[in-house]
């Protein structure tokens, strides 16, 4: 059994299974993905979509059905393979890239998608996300989050500790049973208005049972 506190090696780990996130047999978690989905397809029309930590390209075939042109970037390789094994209604770009040193011009996209990420950050980091992703966004354009919810109350969620930063680190376990100690942070809808609010206007924000999704716009 291997364990492990880095993000990247357990999502490279991940790959072939994570997708499976999105299909999971409860029926409002469901509906709340495929709301998503509209959304995004409805917002992403028309544009030059970039998707960063694109993983297995779920949020990039949505945003594809509808986009002009789609760029999904991801550290993983291994990500990147999984989806580019789907079909896209666009033309769509796969880069193997750092988020935190895109290889993107500046000011060259109408859109851009962070799923799945936010939760990752570091609390003391996130000035750096934050002026890392607006680079490649172009004046009047629009960035789009998705995340986790806290779990239910007495879920048990395999916490280790909350470090010095206030960041919330707990165990992931893969079906072949490999664990790995990852950094995930859960927030109110009031927690995540405080963070955005000081670099972002909020076009819109839905707050529900098991996912967050926010529309901003750079002040």
């Amino acid at each position: 059994m291997s364990k492990s506190k880095s993000i990247v090696d357990y999502y490279r780990a991940r790959a072939p299974e994570y997708e499976q996130i999105y299909y999971r047999d409860v029926p409002q978690r469901r509906k709340e993905i495929d709301d998503r989905c509209e959304y995004v397809s409805r917002i992403a029309q028309g544009r030059t979509v970039l998707d960063l930590a694109c993983g297995t390209g779920y949020w990039t075939k949505v945003a594809a059905e509808t986009a002009k042109e789609v760029v999904a970037s991801d550290i993983a390789p291994e990500m990147i393979r999984q989806a580019k094994t789907k079909n896209y209604n666009c033309p769509v770009e796969f880069v193997v890239s750092d988020l935190y040193h895109l290889p993107f011009r500046p000011k060259s996209f109408d859109f851009i998608m962070l799923g799945f990420w936010f939760s990752h950050e570091p609390k003391q980091n996130y000035s750096v996300l934050f002026d890392s992703i607006t680079v490649p966004l172009k004046v009047g354009g629009r960035i789009w989050m998705i995340d986790n919810n806290p779990p239910a109350e007495g879920t048990q969620v395999d916490s280790t500790e909350v470090d010095e930063h206030g960041n919330n680190l707990k165990v992931r376990r893969l079906e072949n049973g490999n664990e790995y100690v990852i950094l995930k942070n859960y927030f109110s809808k009031e927690e995540l208005e405080k963070v955005l609010m000081e670099r972002f206007r909020i076009i819109d924000f839905v707050y529900q049972k098991y996912y967050w999704s926010v529309l901003l716009e750079t002040k």
